[in-house]
């Protein structure tokens, strides 16, 4: 019995198909919020990246709710990485940054205002100085915002964490800039990066001040975009760890011509998702003045994700090896982290915030559904990867001819398929052996094959 059937028109669907999209998740189960940012989107790709792109940057503003996770806290953080050649319409993310950019501009004129406050209380300091009873020296308030920059310096973006109490949100759709700042021995905070997503302490010095300080509960979300070769400059090993602690998502290019004058909606899309902003910046008010909401799972999720994540563990342990290992067990956190954010969106559409929020059938569904395409994705980010990015050659044709494989198939059909991949004719029959050996495929009867579903 399959682990996670998803229905659509009465028909079961299972993670393990291969599927490019998340076209087959119907728009009406996703919280209201979320209908109105993918119903503009002219492609399942274009939808696919809003839907991905905002959550991931809204993750960044809900630190009011969290979740136990492993028996740790973890906050809804997360890290997404869009691999598209040129003009294969990536940009489309910069639409997500107009989510939260009234958070980030009222933190930047309570920045200001903190800043015209201290040159007066500055000045009242140098007017009293060395006179009897004279006040302290005020100290530079702190640059409050929510978006940081990608091409600080290791001590610049760590001070911009300290100053927003670990809080930040990283938007940058040329992966270069992140890599040419990771170059540098002035700009390398991968380590913070890494350490970021699980919440570990970052440490560092302040030497204008002499100050040795820690940050706390890092609570940082990231969305970047590049080409294929921008991942393998930013991502210099697969053994690091970076690789693993992000959502990939491989964008194609459509050879096809756009429409650029139709219209999906009566105004323009900046607007659009400006006003959709509104809505959110109304929900994040709320959570600003309420107290820590805990996300949990309900027990027969928590067993039905264990199962879950139990077949896909030993699934690219047989495809990709050991190496690609820490990115499915992460992947288990993200599914975590998705839950909380599809969860606190729907808070948009009550009146009164719970204490508690347990997770809906409907969210735990999207959010397994969602795994199961982007593990593939990953996968074949993974597999492209530079040779001095990995420990082995890893063009993965195995897992190919795994995808490609139809629902029944017989050894002319598959023996077909593997001459497509450029696979011989005897390593074809070994990999339909070791499949049947690992139930990714069943043997129904002489010459007969019945994929799994699941």
């Amino acid at each position: 019995m399959p682990t996670f059937p998803f229905e659509r028109d009465g028909e079961n669907f299972h993670y393990f198909h291969y599927f490019h999209y998340f076209h087959f998740l119907k728009n009406e189960n996703f919280p209201v919020f979320l209908q109105k940012v993918m119903e503009v989107a002219d492609s399942d790709e274009e939808r696919d990246l809003l839907l991905l792109g905002s959550i991931t940057t809204l993750s960044a503003c809900l630190g009011r709710i969290y979740g136990i996770y492993d028996n740790r806290r973890v906050y809804p953080n997360l890290f997404l990485f869009v691999s598209a050649r040129a003009s294969a319409g990536k940009g489309r993310l910069t639409l997500c940054k107009k989510l939260v950019q009234k958070i980030h501009r009222m933190l930047r004129q309570e920045a200001e205002n903190l800043q015209e406050r201290y040159q007066q209380e500055l000045g009242e300091y140098n007017d009293q100085k060395g006179k009897k009873n004279a006040a302290e020296r005020p100290r530079k308030p702190p640059e409050l915002m929510l978006f940081i920059p990608a091409n600080s310096s290791t001590t610049g973006f760590f001070q911009l964490l300290y100053d927003n109490q670990g809080k930040g949100l990283v938007i940058e759709t040329e992966g270069d800039t992140l890599s040419q700042t990771f170059k540098t021995d002035y700009g390398n905070y991968s380590d913070g990066f890494r350490k970021a997503f699980h919440h570990e302490t970052i440490s560092y010095f302040r030497r204008t001040d002499k100050e040795y300080v820690d940050i706390d509960t890092p609570r940082v979300s990231a969305v970047l975009s590049g080409t294929p070769n921008q991942v393998g400059n930013l991502i210099h090993s697969s053994e690091n760890g970076l690789f693993s602690r992000f959502m990939f998502y491989y964008m194609n290019v459509i050879p096809v011509w756009k429409n650029v004058f139709a219209r999906k909606v009566n105004q323009e899309l900046d607007e659009y998702f400006e006003t959709l902003g509104q809505e959110f910046f109304d929900l994040y008010e709320r959570l600003q003045g309420s107290f820590d909401i805990r996300f949990s799972l309900s027990e027969e999720q928590e067993e039905r994700f264990n199962a879950f994540f139990e077949d896909l563990h030993g699934k690219y342990l047989y495809l990709q090896g050991l190496d690609y290992v820490a990115t499915v067990r992460r992947l288990g956190l993200i599914f975590f982290r998705i839950c909380m954010v599809l969860s606190a969106l729907r808070l948009i559409e009550q009146d009164k915030l719970p204490s508690r929020m347990e997770c809906s059938d409907t969210d735990f569904g999207i959010a397994a559904a969602m795994i199961g395409v982007l593990v593939q994705h990953s996968s074949k980010v993974f597999s492209e990867l530079p040779e001095e990015a990995k420990p082995v050659p890893r063009k993965n044709k195995k897992e190919e001819f795994l995808q490609l494989l139809p629902a029944e198939f017989n050894r002319q059909a598959y023996q077909e398929i593997a001459r497509k991949l450029t696979i011989p004719t005897t390593t074809a029959d070994r990999y339909v052996n070791c499949f049947v050996e690992k139930a990714f495929v069943y043997r129904d009867r002489r010459d007969s094959y019945l994929k799994n579903k699941h």
